[in-house]
């Protein structure tokens, strides 16, 4: 009898967790020609000023174009460039960024 509940409290459990979506990598390099212009194309800015998105862990860069686009993160830039981003359109965004190589440490 525990063990039934207890597999029963884990399938309920595990049926009760949010979905891990992921992004169209295609789709996202298409939509990231506007990013381009302060980001560079692949996310590896050359201008201090402007984070490297290449390379971040995709649950950051999701998370981050959700609080620009809340205005928990305050900039203006970035908070009217979310405005129109739909959460397909951040996916697909945040797994190319996430897949291009970025910075690497050195050991």
């Amino acid at each position: 009898m525990k063990t039934t509940l207890l597999i029963l409290a884990t399938a309920a459990l595990v049926a009760s967790l949010p979905a891990h979506a992921t992004g169209d990598y295609e789709a996202g390099k298409a939509k990231s020609t506007t990013c381009a212009g302060c980001h560079g194309p692949d996310g590896n800015s050359s201008v201090a000023s402007f984070p490297k998105l290449a390379g971040q862990h995709r649950d950051y860069l999701l998370q981050a174009l959700h609080e620009y686009k809340t205005g928990k993160r305050a900039n203006p830039i970035m908070g009217g460039q979310v405005q129109a981003l739909s959460e397909a359109d951040m996916q697909d965004l945040t797994t190319y960024f996430s897949e291009q190589k970025g910075l690497t440490l050195k050991y």
